[in-house]
């Protein structure tokens, strides 16, 4: 196996003309064809072609451009996300964001196959959507805490606050219900133990 787990990442070159040269298959590929690749589980790194300089952080932003004007009403990345995030460059705790998120989002990766299929099953598919807005709430009110107890320095005026989203209506009662309020707890309790290291 090849040094740092690379040993099946597909290298992509860049060239000066804005195109990309998939080098596993010859071809010329697109941002789209690269978007299809992650959602495939397929790894890849992106070179320029000219400086040999690891460019796959640029492009993977420029993927997510790309979606998101395609998604219309329907985006992903929701205002006040994108607001804070911006607001946490130049900030002293920005080196805290890139783990919370990475933390966040392999939690959810992991949960939320189980958690749609047992939300659906119990109270329909628009529960899915309120258990995930409640558990994003909890999540920005941990790190907004995490947040606080490290800028006890500065003036409480530049704390971050946590976007405000809207309360979920409440889902009928049962014993699924149970199941769920648990493992959402187990959820904050592995943020929590996190924060706590």
């Amino acid at each position: 196996m090849a040094e740092n787990g690379k040993a099946h990442q597909t290298v992509i070159k860049k060239y000066a003309n804005r195109r990309l040269y998939h080098t596993g298959t010859s071809t010329y590929v697109t941002l789209e064809d690269l978007a299809t690749m992650v959602q495939s589980g397929e790894d890849f790194v992106v070179y320029d072609a000219r400086s040999g300089d690891d460019i796959t952080r640029s492009v993977l932003t420029q993927i997510i451009f790309e979606q998101e004007n395609k998604a219309g009403d329907d985006n992903l990345l929701p205002v006040a996300f994108l607001r804070q995030l911006i607001r946490f460059y130049g900030d002293s705790m920005r080196t805290m964001v890139p783990s919370f998120l990475e933390f966040s989002m392999a939690n959810f990766a992991r949960d939320q196959d189980g958690l749609r299929e047992k939300l659906s099953q119990s109270f329909g598919p628009s529960a899915f959507q309120h258990a995930m807005e409640e558990q994003v709430r909890a999540n920005m009110s941990f790190f907004g805490d995490a947040m606080k107890m490290f800028t006890n320095f500065g003036p409480p005026s530049q704390i971050p606050s946590p976007p405000s989203i809207p309360a979920p209506p409440p889902p009928a009662a049962g014993t699924d219900l149970d199941d769920l309020k648990r493992q959402m707890a187990e959820m904050q309790q592995r943020l929590e133990a996190l924060a706590k290291k």
